[in-house]
């Protein structure tokens, strides 16, 4: 699964930047210092240009950071702003495609996963929904963050020119509605516990795994 990242030649010269990495880090990163276990191992799905996975490392020094991505140029990103930014508890980005059934890391105390939802195919929500339980324990908490609509309707005008510009492009993509992620990981296990309204009409979704969790058919 790629991860498609704005760019821009802001940033390190070298190297892909997203600008809305930039602007949407701080906000994430104060609900992500309240959701997020203080130990352990974080999973940060489709980590893209890798700008989040330096930004919530450093903000979270008490977990360890595993970036992840599929796309080659995307993991070649993070590895060198990794290499850069030298953190201690920020790992080596590992090749992850979220519709593998077996993921290379098989556990984690936590998992997020940034803007990959609505520039996916349906079957990458799916995959990732499946990933987490496997790879939670009970209890841990898988928390994604974008654009998504509610009841089926879009919460903003900008959104749904977003939406329709996303499915123009490639047809499979699109903002997806909550309540449709939500019983697709109530099957997978994943309780939905929380809807966080963030700036730019994004959302963080929060999942929390269930004591008991049997494989999905």
């Amino acid at each position: 699964m790629i991860r498609h990242s704005s760019h821009d030649t802001g940033g390190s010269p070298d190297l892909p930047h997203s600008p809305a990495a930039e602007r949407n880090a701080a906000p994430i990163i104060e609900q992500l210092r309240r959701l997020l276990p203080s130990r352990g191992r974080v999973l940060e799905i489709a980590s893209g240009t890798g700008q989040h996975a330096v930004q919530f490392a450093q903000a979270l020094g008490g977990v360890e950071w595993q970036p992840s991505d599929t796309d080659p140029r995307a993991l070649q990103a993070v590895r060198i702003r990794a290499e850069r930014a030298a953190l201690p508890n920020l790992l080596p980005p590992v090749e992850l495609d979220v519709e593998a059934s077996a993921w290379p890391l098989a556990h984690a105390e936590a998992i997020v996963c940034v803007n990959l939802l609505h520039v996916s195919p349906w079957s990458a929500t799916e995959g990732l929904l499946a990933g987490a339980r496997r790879c939670l324990p009970a209890g841990g908490i898988l928390v994604v963050y974008g654009p998504f609509r509610f009841s089926g309707e879009h919460i903003a005008e900008s959104n749904a020119r977003f939406d329709a510009d996303l499915r123009a492009r490639e047809p499979s993509w699109g903002i997806r509605d909550v309540d449709e992620v939500a019983a697709t990981a109530s099957g997978h296990g994943l309780d939905h516990d929380e809807t966080i309204a963030l700036p730019a009409n994004n959302h963080l979704l929060v999942f929390r795994r269930r004591e008991s969790s049997p494989a999905s058919p």
